[in-house]
């Protein structure tokens, strides 16, 4: 016999499941449509750029800063140009259509395995691969960064550009890059979090929260963690020198110059043909510089390694 308790329990687990799919399924649609756009306008690279503090940029500089948001998150891990240190086998969790893995996979020569909830991105990623000539060291799939299809312990570097701010699940999250990290092997983490709470705060200010879920509402996010949230879920699995830096302002321009070539003309017709969620992302560029400028947003970068 079934009790009220095992009743609800039961109808709260299937209520959870049926968000966590539901967002899912929106992350996989959002990107469907806008990747294209973002392709056209920006290339290849899906993350912010990397910029000196109150440097005065123009377009061109757009696609420098992306490269270098790659570079010096590998140098902040501690990853150098040393032969004998160099990762052989890369995860791209959240990849996108590939940029940072072919970037990589011709950096250090290795094999990389991207992953995506969205079949039009590794469709896509697969065929970039093979034009560059990169095939046979770089392959994409459609996976769960939750439920990675990789055994334990694969990858001596994991890396998550901008793709944790979509999981449901932090703790999660956290713990399948640990798991498919390669013992000795170098986790990153790059991301979009709330500020850190003060400690006399539980909470976010309600003008803060209300901000916040806009902007999930547009972007298909779940809750928002801190920086420090992140390293806490890193300590408890045991993992070493763990570091993590606010590059906020390092990434300032960036937003103002995605609107801008939004609403350019080419920007226009790309948006209009890429579909309504891409649409409605566009119209909350705004909110993010919002977040940015009132500290609430905060873009930070989490590494450590995996012991040996």
């Amino acid at each position: 016999m079934t009790t009220h308790g095992e009743t609800a329990a039961t109808s709260t687990l299937d209520a959870h499941m049926h968000r966590a799919c539901s967002l899912q399924e929106g992350i996989a649609e959002f990107y469907d449509q806008s990747s294209g756009l973002w392709e056209d306008i920006w290339g290849d690279h899906m993350h912010h750029g990397f910029y000196d503090p109150d440097s005065n940029v123009s377009g061109s500089d757009h696609p420098a800063a992306q490269i270098r948001m790659i570079e010096e998150s590998l140098r902040f891990a501690g990853i150098t140009d040393d032969p004998a240190k160099q990762p052989k086998t890369i995860v791209d969790v959240g990849c996108g259509i590939g940029g940072s893995s072919r970037y990589l996979a011709r950096k250090f020569g290795a094999e990389c395995r991207g992953i995506t909830l969205s079949p039009v991105q590794a469709g896509r990623a697969n065929v970039l691969a093979k034009y560059e000539g990169l095939a046979d060291k770089v392959s994409f799939q459609v996976a769960d960064a939750l439920k990675q299809p990789f055994p334990d312990g694969q990858f001596d570097l994991v890396w998550s550009m901008e793709s944790g701010e979509h999981m449901p699940d932090k703790a999660k999250f956290v713990n399948e890059l640990a798991r498919v990290a390669a013992p000795g092997g170098t986790i990153i983490i790059v991301t979009w979090c709330h500020r850190d709470l003060g400690p006399s705060e539980e909470d976010l200010e309600p003008w803060e929260k209300k901000l916040l879920n806009r902007i999930c509402n547009a972007y298909y996010l779940p809750e928002w963690c801190s920086t420090s949230d992140y390293v806490k879920l890193l300590q408890s699995l045991s993992l070493q020198d763990i570091k993590a830096a606010d590059w906020s302002e390092r990434v300032a321009p960036f937003w103002p110059a995605v609107i801008c070539s939004a609403f350019t003309w080419k920007g226009f017709i790309s948006l209009l043909r890429s579909g309504l969620k891409a649409i409605k992302g566009a119209l909350v560029m705004p909110l993010m510089i919002q977040g940015y400028q009132k500290g609430v947003i905060k873009f930070a970068i989490i590494t450590c390694r995996k012991p040996e």
